[in-house]
């Protein structure tokens, strides 16, 4: 540890001031920047991956941030790796197809790490990246599968139902038989009374 102190001479009298009583270093890092920040996008993820040095890996987090290469770095949205591996993975839907995206890192002593403590480094160099634009047949066909399976359940459900009442016999063909039935009961009851 260390004892820092302010020195200086103020209306001509020689003034000390302990700004730290005991300063620690390993409580107050600022870490480089990540490195070699890269990016691969396919029509369904965009993988972006970066480095550190190796004995920092376990006991880092990062902030990644991401925009639209035309806008500002003000309105970029962010997005908190889930793991201490110097990478993630974000859904190509959060992407628009045929816009050109640039991403960039920090990182910073984990919160879970009792030894270090750090603030968060500066923002690391940038990678450019685009989703590739989904084939026009293809896009036809996607939204042809949203069509196509409530249509299916629909008539399904229509041939179920139908199915299952026309199993019945109709209470138009029914009901004169059982009239006949109990006209029959009622006669041969008479005869019996007789």
């Amino acid at each position: 540890g260390y004892r820092v102190s302010l020195q200086g001479n103020f209306f001509g009298r020689n003034h000390t001031y302990i700004t730290f009583p005991e300063y620690n270093p390993r409580k107050h890092i600022k870490l480089d920047p990540p490195l070699d920040i890269q990016s691969n996008v396919t029509a369904s993820k965009c993988q972006i991956w970066w480095s550190v040095p190796w004995y920092l890996v376990e006991i880092l987090q990062y902030e990644l941030q991401y925009k639209e290469y035309s806008m500002s770095w003000e309105i970029a949205l962010n997005k908190t790796p889930p793991s201490s591996l110097p990478q993630i993975e974000i859904e190509a839907t959060e992407f628009r197809s045929g816009i050109t995206y640039i991403a960039r890192v920090r990182c910073k002593v984990s919160e879970n790490e009792d030894s270090y403590h750090s603030q968060w480094s500066e923002w690391s160099q940038t990678t450019v990246f685009e989703r590739p634009g989904i084939p026009e047949m293809s896009e036809k066909i996607l939204n042809m599968q949203f069509l196509f399976i409530p249509l299916s359940f629909g008539t399904l459900l229509y041939l179920f139902w139908n199915c299952k009442y026309s199993q019945k016999p109709s209470p138009a063909l029914t009901f004169p038989r059982q009239l006949l039935s109990f006209s029959h009961s009622i006669i041969c009851t008479m005869g019996i009374l007789r």
